[in-house]
C-alpha cells in the first residue's frame, strides 16, 4: 500500500466524521466524543497574535449526528483551552472555552444543496463531514476582541512601560514643561 496515499485519507483526519451508518434515513442518530488536535499554522483557530487555541492542543468534541431529510444535523459542544496575552498589560493569559455547535451538512443533490451557495452551508463529501470550520467559526465568535487578564487590569505605565500592577502606588515620572527644557540643560545637575 502506498503510505503517502494512506496518510491523506479523510479517515486519518480526526476532525472528519463518517455518516455512513446513518444511511440517509431521517431520525437515525449517533453520538461521537473524541479529543482532536487543534489545527496549527495558517489554520490555527482564533485571532492570530491576540488569542488562539494553540496548534496541537486538545479540543474535546462531544457531538450528535442526526440524519434529517436534507442532510446530517450536527449538534453538541467543543471545549478548548485558549492562550494569548492581555491587551492592556501584555501578560500571558489562558482560559477555557466551551462552544455550542449546531450545523446542517447538506446531502449531495438535496434541495438545500441546490438552493444555497457553497459558502452558506457545509456539504457532506463521500458520506463524511469535516467539523474543522464549524468549530473554528463557533470559537472565533466567542473570543474577546481585546482579551484581559482581569476586568480591572490597569495596563502599563505610558512613561516606563512597566505593569501598573507591579509598581508601587506612589509611582510617577517627573513631567517637565517643554518650554523649560532648554533652561534645564543649561543649569548644573542636582542629582
Amino acid at each position: 500500500m502506498n503510505t503517502a496515499r494512506s496518510q491523506n485519507r479523510p479517515d486519518d483526519n480526526p476532525w472528519v466524521l463518517s455518516t455512513r451508518e446513518l444511511a440517509r434515513r431521517p431520525g437515525n442518530q449517533r453520538t461521537v466524543a473524541r479529543t482532536v488536535p487543534a489545527p496549527s499554522g495558517d489554520a490555527e483557530i482564533g485571532l492570530t497574535g491576540v488569542i488562539t487555541v494553540p496548534g496541537g492542543s486538545d479540543v474535546e468534541l462531544d457531538v450528535s449526528l442526526e440524519s434529517v431529510t436534507e442532510g446530517v444535523y450536527v449538534s453538541g459542544t467543543a471545549d478548548a483551552r485558549l492562550a494569548g496575552e492581555c491587551s492592556r498589560c501584555l501578560e500571558p493569559i489562558g482560559e477555557d472555552v466551551q462552544v455550542r455547535i449546531g450545523e446542517l451538512f447538506a446531502y449531495p443533490d438535496s434541495v438545500t444543496e441546490e438552493t444555497t451557495d457553497a459558502d452558506e452551508i457545509p456539504r457532506l463529501v463521500d458520506e463524511r463531514i469535516d467539523l474543522t470550520q464549524t468549530v473554528r467559526d463557533a470559537i472565533v465568535t466567542e473570543l474577546p476582541m481585546a482579551p484581559l487578564c482581569r476586568e480591572d487590569c490597569p495596563g502599563l505605565c505610558v512613561e516606563c512601560g512597566e505593569r501598573w500592577a507591579d509598581l508601587p502606588s506612589d509611582h510617577g515620572h517627573e513631567t517637565l514643561d517643554p518650554r523649560w527644557a532648554a533652561l534645564r540643560e543649561r543649569l548644573p545637575s542636582t542629582d
